[in-house]
């Protein structure tokens, strides 16, 4: 695990499209601002394991197969290419 020290208004990137913004501090909790692009799924790890969970209930989810979480640009995206692609 990486470990950093950031003040207010300053930021970490994670790769060339996400970047993380401590936008406040207050006590004991920080608040993070993330800019991500659509097709990257950003949760929060409680809401993230709640989907991980309902997918493995489904059978939607094999690990090491696909993503956990599919963000909802991903799966639009993926219906536009096969809905094109039925006439051809």
């Amino acid at each position: 695990m990486l470990v950093l020290s950031r003040q207010r208004d300053e930021s970490i990137m994670i790769g060339d499209d996400v970047e993380i913004t401590i936008v406040d501090i207050r006590g004991d909790k920080v608040r993070l601002g993330i800019s991500a692009p659509p097709h990257i799924a950003v949760h929060r790890k409680e809401v993230y394991e709640a989907i991980r969970r309902e997918k493995e209930a489904s059978g939607d989810y094999v690990e090491g197969k696909r993503p956990v979480v599919e963000s909802l640009a991903n799966r639009k995206a993926k219906a536009s290419r096969e809905g094109g692609q039925k006439g051809k």
